[in-house]
């Protein structure tokens, strides 16, 4: 059986609900889908300012959680 698939903007927004949820993230930072063959997972890349600010760090490893856990649910819909 296969999983549902989500376009990039899909992912991103799911993404980011969840870290507003639960993270207090900066402002700037740009989440993008990267594509491992069959699988995907989440990047985030931001300026050396939203680096430096409080929280980014937390964030960046929330998202990779979210990343987790959305992957093993959606396929990613290129």
């Amino acid at each position: 059986m296969s999983k549902p698939a989500k376009t990039e903007a899909e992912l991103i927004a799911m993404a980011r609900a969840e870290l507003k949820a639960h993270a207090d993230c900066p402002d700037g930072i740009v989440i993008s889908v990267l594509r491992d063959g069959d699988s995907w997972e989440f990047r985030a890349e931001a300026d050396a300012a939203t680096v430096a600010r409080p929280g980014y760090p937390e964030c960046v490893a929330l998202l990779v959680q979210v990343g987790d856990h959305l992957s093993k649910q959606y396929d990613f819909k290129g």
